[in-house]
């Protein structure tokens, strides 16, 4: 469900571009749950029909929510981190349920950034909001422990794979025992990311249709070969984690 949030009178007084961001502009509703659920609920994003990809909810972001609605068990309480979160419909699902969620974009991206913070206060939630680049080792990289790590969509560009990867592994190892859940399109470059995987050393415990747990009302207005995964550190690699947390 959407509203059109048009051009009013006071948009004489702004300039072309910022009539057209205005113009642009819409309010997704997403729901969660029925009527009959008592922790049924409903997230609000803004979006933006712009170049900036970052700016619109992709299925892959929808599918993902959902399976977090699913498995909303895991995530009262838990510590989340959204990485390309974009519009952070996921991590906004999780924040309802009761998870300490911080959403993550680039830090170059600050018009996705300032974005999220609207959202964030759209839905009266204190998600943390941050930049982070993948592949970049600034240092709050380093304070986030997530017991579960959302990326929805983020394998888009074959050439930042390895940065990501290299991110999730740095956030994994950060948290023994955490988790990366992420859905994505099915495209040619599943061969290198099952390269990367075992490069970092990960592997994949879960593997779902993205469309095999999603309600008929939400699958009919999508399209596409999406699946969810879930990662985790190799068992070698956490053990050796966990031994040298120890010394």
């Amino acid at each position: 469900m959407s509203e059109f949030r048009g051009k009013t009178d006071s948009d004489s007084d702004e300039d072309d571009a910022g009539k057209s961001d205005v113009a642009m502009s819409t309010i997704s509703r997403h729901d969660f749950g029925d009527e009959s659920d008592q922790l049924s609920f409903s997230i609000s994003i803004i979006e933006n029909m712009k170049d900036d990809y970052g700016l619109f909810v992709w299925p892959c972001s929808v599918i993902l929510a959902e399976y977090v609605w699913q498995q909303r068990y895991r995530f009262s309480g838990a510590g989340v981190v959204e990485l390309g979160a974009g519009t952070s419909l996921p991590g906004l699902v999780a924040a309802k349920l009761g998870s300490d969620v911080t959403l993550t974009d680039d830090s170059n991206r600050l018009e996705v950034l300032e974005n999220m913070k609207r959202v964030c206060e759209l839905n009266k939630l204190k998600s943390k909001v941050m930049g982070l680049t993948w592949g970049v080792w600034d240092a709050p990289i380093f304070d986030l422990c997530p017991k579960i790590i959302l990326g929805a969509d983020v394998f888009y560009d074959a050439s930042a794979f390895d940065d990501l990867f290299a991110t999730v592994t740095c956030l994994l190892e950060n948290s023994p025992g955490s988790v990366f859940i992420t859905t994505y399109h099915n495209r040619s470059g599943h061969h290198l990311i099952e390269f990367l995987m075992v490069k970092w050393r990960l592997k994949c415990v879960k593997l779902l249709d993205g469309f095999s747990f999603l309600p008929p009302d939400k699958a009919s207005g999508l399209s596409g070969n999406i699946q969810l995964a879930e990662i985790v550190l190799s068992c070698e690699q956490a053990e050796a984690f966990q031994n040298f947390s120890m010394d």
